[in-house]
């Protein structure tokens, strides 16, 4: 088999992955208004705006004041990740967390489809009642469905166990807004106090969530 060939350089552009790696996060707190993040949450806000590529993300992040520490001690304490979907679960850095914690995604489960027909729900949503066994004391990382952080809080309201905390981002046009608004209602309307982060509106995906993940996993940058 033939040597791989570097093409003819056409183009000015940096190629150092440290250098890029590096700049790409000055650049972030450069033009990004950090000011409104609690004093934990700085670092993840910029690994979720570096995820998504907006700065403006400042602007829409909620980040409720106990999620750093609640998830930090989760992870610490070897708590796994539940997610809703195996783009989440492919892009958390496995060696950034701190204890070989488990990551959990069981949308391809042999249950899910049955389920997800039974009670005429996504498969997505339905993969969360799955996770049951393992949700008390997890951190929860939704980055798709909506339809999953809503059953997701319906699974608390009914009692269910609860976790630790919350990285809520999933995207859409239908009803993305308004589970995310529900995440962060949860403590006024039902009193019950779940460490969370979110992002206002449409915004969301597997890449913010995931980036949210691996700022949580670990302090450095």
């Amino acid at each position: 088999m033939a040597e791989p060939r570097r093409p003819a350089r056409h183009y000015e552009y940096v190629d150092s992955g440290p250098e890029i790696y590096l700049d790409s996060f000055a650049t972030i707190r450069r033009e990004a208004d950090l000011a409104a993040m609690p004093p934990d949450a700085e670092k993840l806000a910029v690994r979720m705006i570096h995820g998504s590529g907006q700065v403006d993300l400042a602007a829409d992040l909620l980040v409720h004041p106990r999620l750093v520490a609640a998830a930090r001690d989760a992870l610490e304490a070897g708590a796994p990740i539940l997610c809703d979907a195996t783009m989440v679960a492919t892009g958390i850095t496995r060696s950034r967390l701190p204890r070989d914690n488990d990551v959990v995604c069981l949308l391809n489960d042999e249950r899910v489809p049955g389920l997800a027909r039974t009670w005429g729900t996504t498969r997505t949503a339905a993969a969360v009642s799955l996770w049951e066994p393992h949700l008390d004391g997890a951190v929860v990382a939704i980055g798709n469905a909506p339809t999953a952080l809503f059953h997701l809080l319906e699974t608390i309201l009914d009692g269910g166990p609860r976790p630790a905390a919350i990285v809520g981002c999933p995207v859409g046009f239908i009803g993305a807004a308004e589970s995310k608004q529900a995440l962060v209602e949860l403590g006024a309307a039902h009193a019950i106090d779940l460490p969370y982060v979110t992002v206002r509106g449409r915004r969301g995906g597997s890449a913010m969530t995931s980036s949210a993940l691996n700022a949580l996993a670990q302090e450095a940058e």
